[in-house]
């Protein structure tokens, strides 16, 4: 699902305007710049029924854009939403916009990112 749902946004054309290849699971590679995405699985879980497993999990991925700007990051977020919410193929059932939040990261102002988080629940076969 991971590797899937970064190809996803990385053949987006919106997104690619915006932050490059610069889209990761995890973390972003210290000193590699603004403005970029961030990708991390918050859950994980099997499909069930009550005959068992049924085939497919459901996840929730927070995504979280960073910019220079608000208005950059929200773009970014947007590009991503664009992309996301709604689609289905390729191995998902669907993914959905769940919440978003708009951030800023801690400390002082100087030097400090923006950030907008997204929230999306993926179904998609095991």
């Amino acid at each position: 699902m991971e590797e899937a749902l970064r190809a996803l946004l990385l053949a987006s054309s919106g997104v690619t305007a915006l932050a490059g290849k610069q889209v990761n699971f995890g973390s972003h590679p210290q000193g590699a710049g603004l403005p970029y995405v961030v990708l991390n699985t918050i859950s994980d879980r099997e499909g069930l029924t009550l005959r068992g497993p049924d085939g497919l999990q459901q996840a929730r991925v927070q995504i979280d854009c960073y910019a220079e700007s608000y208005g950059a990051a929200k773009q970014l977020s947007r590009a991503v939403r664009a992309v996301l919410h709604g689609h289905s193929g390729g191995g998902f059932r669907g993914v959905f916009l769940d919440g978003a939040r708009d951030l800023r990261e801690p400390g002082d102002d100087t030097g400090r990112p923006f950030r907008v988080s997204l929230d999306f629940l993926t179904i998609y076969s095991a």
